[in-house]
């Protein structure tokens, strides 16, 4: 790193100093706190992707959200080469240059992170990040800083996609990494024409089955989704949408609205209420990165079915089975190959939706906590799923499958043209540009659902009788130190503290189906405990008796 260089450092950063006692740590979300305090951050991610460029010699994503938060906070991160999370390797350096107290030591900390990760400043290509916003006040100001940082390394090129959802972004730069058209029309365009071919190839006898009402309402969140939706469903046809809470009316963004009010409250967002029942709705979250479904129960104004991430992840496993099984049952098939399937799930996925799943004879695998976690698995498989409850995952096709598949369709396609098995190739190839693999994406999701929906004749009532939800508890229990806590075994199992599993287990047996772990925040001082049995009554003695539990062997008085 030349004196120019350095001295360009030192002159930017010097108008983004940090603010006072504020320690800002890069999580799954990225940094993501108030947005009156995020401006040095968001700077100091700007040359973060940059430098991630040219280490990469590859596109770097920055998107400036803050998801689900409420409307003041904000936040930034990474996208990496593939659409997905920053590399977890660089997530302490990114806390090292958020929290660097001057711009002495904020050039010093960079100088010797870019000799030890050899990152050539004279590489054959300039760094390249492409930069999206969401909907917030705050963002215009942010993506000003987020330039300014990515302007600090000499040649760097910014290019600014606007407002975008999350997920649009992630897909951008995976497209752009790949050699493919990447603007917010070619995303759209992918995303219709996918669904289309999905559509033309529901089985006749579905096609006017009344199991699916072809309306459905979707709540925007107030955020950036419910006006990308606009846009995307001019370009559909057998599909009609209404939209509200699209932030255009009053709506405040997340404010009794959204995928992760209505996960959480069970209860139906601002602007809905009985005269929805009997409709299918479905909920974005602000960024429209998570989706979930509901329907409003009859002869209330407020409660709700709740349709989440799990039951999402279920239909979406139910579908591609049922197009593998057709594929593994065509003969004289030259090029047979039998495609392995993978499920992936964190211990907060209800029991019951992991009993379905394995009753179906799928693998399923389960993660400690946390998107990059679960995508990390699910990229293991020829077709990897992965969701949370709260709405947010996707399904990865490895390059070999995607490879196979081509290959089979042509020769179906020579030989066999119009098979049920030509035909499940070419749903499953469709499944695959219409998902969003980099990341993910409430709008992609949202139509695989419906089209899913359609292909098996079903309503939103039908799809939710798959199974039936364990009751569950969640509680939060202070502690003196979080640390204190290790567990094992993708988080249910604890290690440390000698003899709180075994007493979390005593607890456990005298309930009915009773499941219970706990794993410590990753952000506060308390420590999570999840609880579910056959009844309500049963999951809260559980997780109350395994609160006191964790507060004898850890609260902050023990």
């Amino acid at each position: 790193m030349n004196e120019q260089q350095k001295s360009l450092f030192f002159s930017s950063s010097s108008h983004f100093l940090p603010p006072q006692g504020v320690k800002l740590s890069y999580g799954t979300a990225g940094f993501r706190t108030d947005a009156s305090l995020l401006s040095s951050t968001v700077y100091r991610v700007g040359i973060l992707a940059a430098l991630r460029s040219l280490k990469t010699q590859a596109v770097i994503g920055l998107m400036i959200t803050a998801s689900h938060n409420k409307i003041s906070d904000n936040g930034v991160k990474i996208a990496d080469p593939n659409g997905g999370m920053l590399t977890q390797h660089w997530e302490p350096f990114a806390d090292a240059l958020a929290n660097a107290p001057s711009p002495q030591d904020l050039v010093q900390l960079i100088n010797d992170f870019v000799k030890k990760e050899d990152i050539p400043f004279n590489g054959f290509r300039p760094a390249e990040v492409i930069l999206g916003r969401d909907t917030r006040p705050s963002g215009d100001a942010l993506l000003k800083a987020a330039k300014e940082g990515i302007a600090s390394i000499v040649g760097a090129i910014a290019t600014d996609m606007g407002i975008l959802t999350t997920p649009q972004l992630h897909w951008m730069v995976r497209a752009r990494n790949t050699g493919m058209q990447a603007s917010e029309e070619d995303y759209f365009e992918q995303l219709s024409s996918s669904f289309r071919c999905l559509m033309d190839l529901i089985p006749s006898e579905k096609s006017n089955c009344s199991g699916s009402s072809d309306k459905l309402v979707v709540d925007g969140a107030n955020g950036v989704g419910g006006g990308k939706l606009e846009v995307l469903q001019k370009q559909l046809k057998g599909l009609s949408i209404e939209i509200r809470n699209y932030g255009e009316d009053g709506g405040v963004l997340n404010e009794g609205v959204g995928a992760d009010f209505v996960q959480k409250e069970k209860f139906v967002p601002n602007g809905f209420g009985s005269k929805d029942v009997g409709i299918r709705c479905a909920s974005l979250d602000g960024d429209a990165d998570r989706l979930v479904y509901f329907s409003v129960t009859p002869g209330s104004n407020s409660k709700i079915e709740l349709v989440d991430g799990d039951k999402i992840l279920s239909l979406f496993a139910l579908f591609i089975r049922e197009q593998l099984i057709i594929l593994s049952e065509e003969e004289g098939a030259k090029n047979s190959r039998q495609a392995h399937l993978g499920v992936v799930q964190t211990a907060y996925a209800n029991g019951a939706s992991t009993n379905y799943l394995k009753k179906l004879g799928l693998e399923v695998n389960f993660t400690p906590t946390g998107v990059k976690y679960l995508h990390e698995k699910a990229a293991e498989f020829d077709i990897g799923i992965y969701f949370e409850a709260n709405g947010h995952g996707t399904i990865l096709f490895s390059e070999a499958f995607i490879g196979w598949l081509v290959a089979r369709t042509k020769e179906l396609s020579s030989r066999s043209k119009g098979s049920e098995a030509e035909k499940a190739a070419l749903r499953l190839l469709a499944v695959s540009k219409l998902i969003n693999q980099a990341a993910g994406d409430a709008l992609s999701g949202l139509l695989l659902v419906e089209v899913i929906l359609q292909h098996m004749g079903w309503s939103i009532h039908r799809w939710n009788e798959l199974y039936h939800d364990l009751p569950s508890r969640q509680l939060k229990v202070k502690v003196a130190d979080r640390t204190a806590v290790v567990t094992a075994n993708a988080e249910t199992v604890v290690v440390s503290p000698p003899g709180l599993q075994e007493a979390i287990n005593a607890e456990t047996a005298k309930h009915s189906q009773g499941r219970c772990f706990v794993r410590p925040s990753g952000t506060e001082d308390i420590v999570r405990v999840y609880a579910e049995a056959s009844t309500q009554e049963a999951a809260d003695s559980l997780a109350s008796s395994v609160a006191k539990l964790v507060d004898q062997f850890l609260g902050c008085n023990s």
